[in-house]
């Protein structure tokens, strides 16, 4: 155990974010720099060292977090980044992006602040970096296999990662111009720099994993045809098929689903745009959607100088503190104030869109709203509470409903799909085309980085067992794993 007093002794602490007038000037990632260093030993030592440490399964990765909080806390940084990696591939990701459902199931929250577990990894995996800890890992031999991986966000990196280092000769195939996924055109450079992503990149291909960009299978490479090419193939495509909103108006220029609108800010940062072809820049934009999508639209829409930015959701306000029917230790719905809703605008709440509002050009100038309740377990409209607000980009952060089926993957496969539009699976993330293997957001459905980076590790599993009849590769989940809840 760390400190057997840390959890007494010491108060909880988190990360120093920078002032808001001065990261809105730039696209950085909203941290001081450093600041996390001085503190996080005795952050670490907070950590109970508990008999059943239930932050395991608050991670589907089952990271071994009272093992690397005792390393962080005795500065053991080699140590640390060695425990930190036996579970996780990319820790710089998780430490950056995850909500963190380990702190959730913390045994320390159950009446304290609970321990800063995702301060704690960053901090590890940050200093791994820095002294030359992360080295490639190339395999002592290779197997003679071959295996095509189609996406590369979180999943798809894991997949690839853990099968190169298994021997088998791995090709990512990415539609986009660049590696990354979602990670690389979802995520805002202030939340993480792409830096971490280019980096693990190298790393790979020095482990020899192959990338192939501006490649959609489907359009651009039969399906059938890629299957026959290799002996074995993991689906790690997202679920990309954002939820529309059907209402009058919905046609005007100036609506965009978020997955249309961030990535052309983060294409600016790789130097393809001056400036973006859609800007929030001098407008009044409306933000249709509650989630962590939709705190990046509203980031976004910050730096590139909005008039005003006001986000709406459909749900009630979450209270402060954990409801009585969300027990620990599971995973909470409480009201989140990101560094984006630090930075300014309205957040408003159990408001139902209507319709929208256009000038005689077609652009859309206001949106009609009106306030929502729940009755009975039905939503209702509140009669005489209509109104209406300016709105000249209105960005559409309402989730994602399934994976590509336009593009001819899911057909040209012959893949089965679930109830809900996914791609179906068996205990070994196997599809019903042998030899298909299915990991991530495309066959679980929208979810966590740690759920994509623990399926794209488990789907791997599956398919070294295919390929060679057996693996010591870890499956920390099954496909019917769901997070913690009550």
């Amino acid at each position: 155990m760390a400190d057997p007093k840390g959890f007494l002794t010491t108060g909880r602490e988190v990360a120093e974010t920078r002032p808001v007038t001065e990261r809105l000037k730039d696209w950085n990632e909203v941290y001081v720099p450093g600041s996390l260093l001085p503190i996080i030993s005795k952050q670490a030592g907070r950590c109970m060292d508990c008999g059943i440490p239930f932050c395991h399964n608050g991670c589907p990765l089952g990271n071994l977090i009272p093992e690397w909080n005792d390393y962080a806390y005795r500065e053991d940084w080699s140590a640390a980044s060695e425990r930190l990696h036996a579970t996780n591939n990319f820790p710089e990701f998780t430490g950056r992006l995850c909500p963190a459902p380990c702190e959730a199931a913390c045994v320390l929250g159950i009446n304290q602040p609970a321990v800063t577990i995702k301060n704690v990894e960053v901090s590890i995996i940050d200093k791994a970096w820095d002294s030359g800890d992360v080295t490639p890992q190339p395999p002592e031999r290779l197997s003679g296999k071959t295996v095509a991986v189609i996406g590369s966000g979180p999943a798809g990196l894991a997949a690839a990662q853990q099968l190169t280092r298994a021997g088998h000769t791995v090709a990512v195939y990415e539609r986009a111009d660049r590696i990354g996924g979602l990670l690389r055109y979802g995520i805002p450079e202030f939340k993480m720099e792409k830096v971490h992503i280019n980096r693990r990149i190298e790393q790979m291909r020095a482990e020899g994993t192959k990338f192939r960009t501006e490649v959609e299978i489907g359009r651009d490479i039969d399906a059938a045809k890629l299957r026959r090419r290799y002996d074995a193939v993991v689906i790690a495509a997202g679920a990309t098929l954002s939820r529309d909103l059907p209402v009058p108006g919905r046609e005007l220029s100036g609506i965009h689903f978020a997955m249309e609108y961030l990535p052309l800010a983060n294409k600016v940062q790789e130097g393809d745009f001056v400036p973006p072809p859609t800007t929030a820049a001098g407008k009044h934009v409306v933000v249709i959607g509650g989630g962590d999508t939709g705190a990046d639209c509203v980031g976004t829409a910050h730096r590139q100088g909005a008039a005003s930015v006001t986000q709406l959701e459909i749900m009630p306000r979450p209270g402060d503190d954990r409801p009585t029917g969300q027990p620990w230790p599971t995973f909470p719905m409480l009201y989140k104030v990101t560094s984006a809703h630090e930075e300014g605008g309205e957040r408003v709440y159990s408001v139902s869109t209507t319709h929208f509002e256009g000038d005689e050009d077609g652009n859309v100038q206001f949106l009609h709203l009106i306030e929502v309740e729940f009755k009975g377990g039905k939503l209702e409209q509140k009669p005489g509470t209509e109104r209406k607000i300016p709105a000249q980009l209105v960005t559409l952060a309402m989730g994602f409903t399934g994976t590509d089926q336009a593009n001819g993957l899911v057909s040209q496969f012959g893949l089965e799909l679930d109830e809900r539009g996914n791609v179906a699976r068996d205990a070994d993330f196997a599809t019903n085309v042998n030899g298909v293997y299915v990991a991530g957001d495309a066959g679980r459905g929208q979810s966590l980085i740690v759920w994509a980076i623990a399926e794209g590790r488990s789907a791997a599993r599956g398919v070294d067992r295919f390929l060679t009849g057996a693996s010591e590769l870890p499956a920390p989940i099954r496909p019917t794993d769901r997070a913690l809840t009550a």
